[in-house]
């Protein structure tokens, strides 16, 4: 009997017994599950689309709160960048611009971004880079640059289509800026540790301004290889989160981009996830870049250099 009452306590003891019982020699009694307040729901759960939001941080770089200069309103501003992406940037500063106000980003020697002010929130400045690739060049280069690429490029929209447009006439200051084309370069880098695909944000005939997933060191030597276009060396001059620039050791013939073959820009860029809930639908963000599509940057090209 006493042998039967002990292993009776045991498992008494291991389920749990009232609360008012604190002597038993074994176990302690088992706390009754909690319910209201402080049960499941008290309890975080990652969300999936937290996560989601949280994504596409993942291709925007940390630039550390580098320096740079923004040109705005005719005047240059001292502002920090906060992070970068292929799309735009995020940067600190007490200015104040407009929604869909058109500033200038100096990352770095002649690493100018156009970009267009996306919005304003607590000191915070978010900016949408321009999509297509600058061509530093003339007025009359950029044209035969451009129209001999499209004739390369895209062989079908040689003919058809309305008449060719005059273009304006030139004003005298060499200065004319023409409606932004749509056509995206992109390059092989070769450095030391393997070979990246870059996109070009600008280019010119001594150097360039490339986005890169990979971290480029700075004073490093690499190959920038244009395809059919051929191949220059370079050396990285400076780099601001995942944008470099790149400083040619010889003059760039910028006709040699004509041989390779660019893409056609997206007529529209959807806003990231993160400001879904803080800009309304059909602002400012929701506007896309003023840009002609290719076959009427073929009219206005070609009355370009008729006149």
């Amino acid at each position: 009997m006493i042998v039967y009452r002990a292993v009776m306590d045991m498992r008494t003891g291991s389920v749990g017994r009232p609360a008012s019982d604190q002597n038993s020699p074994l176990l302690r009694s088992k706390r009754p599950r909690k319910t209201g307040e402080d049960g499941l729901g008290s309890v975080p759960i990652a969300r999936e689309e937290s996560r989601r939001k949280d994504a596409r941080e993942r291709d925007r770089l940390p630039a550390h709160g580098q320096r740079c200069r923004i040109a705005y309103r005719g005047g240059d501003a001292e502002v920090h960048i906060v992070n970068l992406s292929g799309g735009g940037a995020m940067i600190a500063s007490t200015l104040t611009p407009n929604i869909a106000e058109r500033v200038h980003l100096h990352l770095g020697s002649d690493g100018t971004v156009e970009a267009i002010v996306r919005w304003v929130k607590g000191g915070r400045i978010g900016l949408e880079f321009a999509h297509e690739t600058h061509l530093d060049c003339s007025d009359n280069e950029r044209a035969e640059l451009l129209l001999d690429a499209i004739d390369r490029a895209f062989p079908d929209r040689k003919s058809g289509g309305p008449k060719a447009v005059p273009a304006p006439e030139p004003d005298g200051s060499d200065q004319r800026v023409a409606t932004r084309h749509p056509l995206i370069w992109s390059a092989d880098l070769q450095t030391r540790s393997g070979t990246f695909r870059v996109r070009l944000r600008n280019v010119s005939a001594t150097g360039a301004l490339v986005q890169c997933a990979k971290p480029l060191a700075l004073g490093s030597e690499v190959i920038v290889d244009f395809g059919k276009g051929g191949s220059v060396d370079a050396t990285v001059s400076w780099t601001v989160g995942d944008h470099a620039g790149l400083s040619f050791d010889e003059e760039f013939d910028m006709r040699r981009l004509s041989h390779s073959k660019p893409v056609v820009a997206p007529t529209r860029w959807l806003r990231p996830a993160y400001l879904v809930n803080d800009v309304a639908a059909g602002s400012a963000w929701d506007e896309a870049w003023s840009r002609m599509s290719v076959d009427e940057l073929r009219n206005e090209l070609e009355g370009f250099l008729k006149r």
